[in-house]
């Protein structure tokens, strides 16, 4: 059966994210979508946040019939690289070499972002290619220039590696974009992980003006939310503003 899942995603546990897990979630239900993945940059704080509010579950099965896969999207040394199906520490600024045997050592996929975009911090061509990477994400529907995609879908041909397109979605308006299409009979994180590794059917539409200028805004908006961030996470966690 094919499912629907948009495996790069950000909440507002990210410095550059505006939406809750709760919102992320209801906008990917109404447009159709079976899952994602919560790829918060450098913080894994959303998907405890979904354990503890019932909306993940720790055995990997979908929570009234739809699945959240846990996920980040780390800054190595050397660009963004996505983490798909696994938790993990802190890594910030470690080698992508050393930060892909780290995922691979906990179950998940190592999945780099916009690649080729010069306009983000992709892991670039010279490194790429000595990474043991188990798929690349060829279309980012935020992606900055449209070529960037095509770039990364030959380079992906030219290695055989499997494929997502995702919509690296910052707001709930946008989530779902761009998507992955998953043929599995196992609708669950082992199923999705084990399906990733594969060839998948790719949904690919881009994030609209409205939505890319607010992307931009938030990225220009970062620091200033950053500030704000710990108090955001406490009043979802069930503290107080004060």
């Amino acid at each position: 059966m094919p499912f629907n899942f948009d495996l790069h995603t950000h909440s507002l546990f990210s410095g550059d994210g505006v939406s809750t897990p709760e919102e992320l979630i209801a906008a990917a239900r109404a447009k159709g979508l079976h899952g994602i993945a919560m790829t918060d940059h450098n913080t894994c704080d959303a998907v405890t946040y979904m354990l503890e509010k019932g909306l993940m579950r720790l055995d990997g099965q979908p929570v009234d019939g739809f699945l959240v896969l846990p996920g980040v999207e780390i800054t190595t040394a050397d660009g963004h690289l996505l983490c798909i199906g696994a938790e993990l520490p802190y890594l910030k600024g470690k080698p992508a070499r050393e930060v892909c045997e780290i995922i691979h050592q906990r179950g998940g996929l190592a999945i780099p972002p916009h690649p080729y975009d010069l306009f983000r911090a992709g892991i670039r061509f010279p490194v790429l290619v000595t990474l043991p990477i188990d798929a690349l994400e060829v279309f980012n529907a935020a992606t900055t220039l449209r070529r960037y995609n095509r770039y990364a879908f030959k380079y992906a041909q030219m290695r055989g590696l499997p494929m997502t397109a995702a919509s690296d979605a910052h707001h709930a308006e946008a989530i779902g974009t761009a998507h992955t299409i998953l043929d599995t009979d196992d609708f669950s994180v082992g199923g999705v992980i084990a399906q990733l590794v594969k060839s998948n059917q790719l949904n690919q539409n881009y994030l609209t003006p409205r939505d890319s200028v607010r992307k931009t805004w938030n990225n220009w908006m970062r620091l200033r939310r950053r500030k704000k961030l710990p108090q955001a996470k406490a009043i979802l966690n069930g503290g107080s503003e004060g």
